[in-house]
C-alpha cells in the first residue's frame, strides 16, 4: 500500500479479511496455538531487528519532541519483548472460545435449546504509540476466531510494519491464511476514514487512543464501536483502611506507570482519617515528584500542595499529577465518582466489609477493587493472557477484553422433526 492508493488497498485489505474470516471460523485451536508460539519464536529470533525498526521511530519521535510517556509506550524495550513472548504464549495455551455451548435446554416438544460462542468476524483496531498492541490484538484476534486490520499510529510506522511481517510469517507456517492479521501500511490519515465507514469490510472498531480520536470514532463510524474513553480512575481511603496499607496502595496507584489508563488520578481521603494520614502521604509523594492539586481542607494537611480547580477533578493527567479531595463519608465519595469518574477503575481501601459490599455494588465503573490499586487494570493481570483494550461500553463488552470479549453467541436449536403447530 501507497498513500496515494489508500482508498483502493483499503478495500483489498478488507476483502482480504473477510475471506480470511470464513477461513477462521472453521481453524482448529491446535492451529491457532501453533501459529501463536511461532510468532513467539520470531520475536526471539528477531529481537535485534525489531528494535533496529523500532529505533527509526523513537529518533523520529524524539525529534517531533513526544513526551516522556509517549516514548516510553512506544519503546520496544527488552522487558516489552519479553512480556509480548510471554502474552503470545499464555494465550496460546488458553482454552478455545469458539465453539463453546452454554448450558442446554430441552424445550417441552423435546428440541433442544443452546448457544454457541462465535468469532465478531472482521474487527478494525485504531491505536496510537503502543507497538504492543499489534502483537496484542493479532494474539486475542486469532485466539477468538477473528481476522484483524491493524492500523498503527504514524509514530511507530516502522515497528508495527516488522511486528506485522513476523504475525504474517507464523500464521503461515501454521497453515492459516497470512491475510488473518493486516497492518495497514500507509501512514495517510484517510485510511481511518476508509475503516470505520465501510461495515461491509469490518464488523467492529475498537480503538486506543487519546480522547481526541475516540470522539472523532464516535462520530463518524458507521462500524460499531467497542471504545475506552478516558481512565480518570480513583481510590478512596476509607475512615476504617490500615493506614499502611492504604499508602501502599495510594502510591503504587499513581506512580507504578503515570501514564496508564489505570493510574489513579484522583485521591479521596475520609474526613477521619485524613489528618494522621494525609501528611505521611503527601511526604511519600514529594519525594516521588509528584505534584499533588488539593481541595481547601487537603491543602492544609499537605505542604507543597496546589489549590485544585474543577477541571483537576474530571482531568485523567496520564503525568506525576494527583487531585487529592477529603470527603465526610463514603456516600459523598461515591457521588464524586459518579460525578468526574470515566467509568473505567475505582478503588476502595477498607477493612470495613459492609463499606467494600457497598462500593463494589454502587460503583457503576467497568472495575471496582477493595485493596487493590487501580494499576491492575490489565487483561494480563486478569488472566486474560492479554487485553485489546479497556472498555467502557455498557453493551457486549466491559472492561478489559480479552477472548470473550471478542466473541458473541449465537442460538443453536437442535431437534428430531419437530413443527410448529
Amino acid at each position: 500500500m501507497n498513500d496515494t492508493t489508500t482508498g483502493f488497498s483499503m478495500q483489498t485489505l478488507g476483502r482480504q479479511a473477510r475471506q480470511a474470516a470464513r477461513i477462521l471460523r472453521s481453524a482448529s485451536g491446535a492451529a491457532k496455538a501453533a501459529a501463536l508460539r511461532a510468532m513467539a519464536d520470531g520475536l526471539r529470533a528477531r529481537r535485534a531487528w525489531l528494535q533496529a525498526e523500532n529505533e527509526h521511530d523513537l529518533r523520529a519521535a524524539a525529534e517531533r519532541g513526544l513526551d516522556a510517556p509517549m516514548m516510553d509506550r512506544l519503546r520496544l524495550s527488552d522487558r516489552a519483548l519479553d512480556l509480548m513472548i510471554e502474552g503470545l504464549l499464555q494465550i496460546a495455551a488458553m482454552p478455545d472460545p469458539v465453539g463453546s455451548l452454554s448450558e442446554t435446554t430441552t424445550r417441552p416438544n423435546g428440541m433442544r435449546v443452546a448457544r454457541m460462542r462465535v468469532p465478531l468476524g472482521v474487527i478494525g483496531i485504531i491505536y496510537e504509540s503502543r507497538p504492543n498492541v499489534t502483537i496484542d490484538a493479532a494474539a486475542l484476534c486469532l485466539k477468538s476466531g477473528n481476522a484483524t486490520i491493524l492500523r498503527g499510529g504514524s509514530e511507530a510506522f516502522h515497528s508495527n510494519r516488522a511486528l506485522g511481517a513476523i504475525i504474517q510469517a507464523g500464521l503461515e507456517a501454521a497453515g492459516l491464511p497470512p491475510h488473518a492479521v493486516q497492518v495497514v501500511d500507509t501512514t495517510d490519515r484517510a485510511a481511518v476514514g476508509e475503516m470505520i465507514t465501510h461495515p461491509e469490510w469490518i464488523d467492529v472498531i475498537i480503538p486506543r487512543g487519546g480522547k481526541g480520536l475516540i470522539a472523532r470514532l464516535a462520530d463518524e463510524s458507521r462500524v460499531p464501536l467497542i471504545k475506552h474513553l478516558e481512565g480518570n480512575c480513583h481510590v478512596y481511603v476509607d475512615k476504617a483502611a490500615d493506614p499502611d496499607r492504604a499508602l501502599d496502595i495510594a502510591v503504587n496507584a499513581k506512580t507504578y506507570r503515570t501514564g496508564i489508563c489505570g493510574a489513579m488520578e484522583t485521591l479521596l481521603v475520609h474526613a477521619d482519617v485524613a489528618a494522621a494520614w494525609l501528611p505521611r502521604a503527601g511526604a511519600r509523594f514529594a519525594e516521588l515528584g509528584v505534584e499533588l492539586r488539593a481541595c481547601p481542607r487537603a491543602a492544609a494537611l499537605l505542604p507543597g500542595s496546589v489549590p485544585a480547580t474543577e477541571a483537576d477533578w474530571a482531568t485523567e493527567f496520564h503525568a506525576p499529577i494527583l487531585a487529592v479531595r477529603v470527603v465526610d463519608s463514603l456516600d459523598e465519595a461515591m457521588d464524586h465518582i459518579a460525578r468526574y469518574s470515566s467509568e473505567h477503575t475505582e478503588s476502595i481501601v477498607t477493612e470495613d466489609l459492609s463499606a467494600a459490599q457497598r462500593f463494589q455494588r454502587e460503583v457503576d465503573s467497568s472495575s471496582v477493587y477493595v485493596n487493590l490499586p487501580t494499576c491492575f487494570a490489565d487483561g494480563y493481570e486478569y488472566g486474560l493472557g492479554a487485553e485489546i483494550g479497556i472498555s467502557t461500553n455498557r453493551l457486549h463488552a466491559r472492561g478489559p477484553v480479552g477472548l470473550e470479549g471478542l466473541t458473541i453467541q449465537k442460538w443453536v436449536l437442535t431437534g428430531e422433526g419437530q413443527l410448529r403447530g
